[in-house]
């Protein structure tokens, strides 16, 4: 046998005396296992934030963080409204606004900011308007009168609705000192008519506006195209703010600021990235 072949059993041996050292030690404690990061350790921020430090990173929740921990040093936060209908309440909004006022600050993002889920269910809802009163106010409706069909003009009234609900009666406190974001997802019901579903999301920017809060969109390109299409500058949608996701890291989602809005007179103010089981939001102003 060559002395190649002695050394390399040799080898051998040694190694497998040495990994159950190795392994001796570590049932025993001496050497500790590679540790999962904790529920709220922030991922690493890729440059991104101002300065670049990982506490810069916001964070969004809702509903299917109710129960679970949530994350922590968060610098701003967006709280979702609704359990992932456009007609319903998240159950644990009050523990979560009650997290994000935690929020550290230091970026160009409120501290706190909220996003509800939107929709156009036409007749298929639990729920359509039959006239352009809602609240006890005659709503003055771009589209026309809405009589409870399927049209522009009802899902426009719908719209409104739905958003004098998310301020009114879902525990929001103040709520024209927020931020709101329209969270418009293939998910949720929509109409095949496109005006039709513009005119649901101009409802709701216009309630929101009647109040004096400010709105913004969120959506990824494919999905806005699918469901809203292209937004004119008479549309109140044209100038919003846009909240970009589909990122995997924060350098990419710092990368994603220079995405084209979802309407052509807005801004990307805000990418979105997962990470360890949370959304984290890079902040792009």
């Amino acid at each position: 046998m060559s002395n190649s072949g002695t050394r390399a059993k040799v080898q051998s041996v040694n190694w497998r005396l040495s990994f159950l050292v190795l392994l001796c030690l570590m049932v025993a404690g001496a050497v500790p296992l590679s540790a999962a990061p904790g529920a709220g350790a922030a991922p690493g921020n890729g440059g991104g934030g101002k300065g670049g430090s990982n506490n810069l990173l916001g964070n969004d929740v809702s509903w299917p963080q109710c129960g679970g921990a949530l994350p922590e040093g968060q610098a701003f936060a967006i709280v979702g409204v609704n359990d992932g209908r456009a007609n319903g309440t998240n159950p644990c909004l009050a523990e979560q606004l009650a997290w994000a006022q935690l929020s550290s600050g230091g970026t160009g993002q409120p501290n706190v900011a909220l996003y509800v889920n939107t929709g156009n269910p036409e007749l298929a809802g639990s729920w359509w308007p039959e006239s352009n009163e809602y609240g006890g106010t005659v709503v003055n409706n771009p589209y026309g009168t809405c009589d409870g069909t399927a049209t522009a003009a009802c899902a426009y009234m719908y719209g409104y609705a739905k958003a004098y609900d998310d301020a009114k009666i879902r525990g929001i406190n103040n709520p024209s000192s927020y931020l709101w974001w329209l969270d418009v997802e293939l998910g949720n019901s929509w109409s095949t008519d496109k005006r039709a579903n513009r005119a649901d999301l101009e409802g709701m920017t216009a309630y929101f506006h009647s109040i004096g809060a400010k709105v913004g969109l969120y959506s990824t390109t494919y999905q806005w195209g699918e469901i809203v299409g292209q937004v004119g500058a008479e549309s109140n949608l044209y100038y919003l703010d846009s909240w970009i996701p589909g990122a995997r890291t924060a350098r990419s989602a710092k990368s994603n600021c220079s995405a084209a809005p979802l309407t052509a007179g807005g801004t990307v103010t805000v990418t979105q990235f997962v990470s360890r089981g949370f959304d984290y939001d890079h902040s792009c102003i």
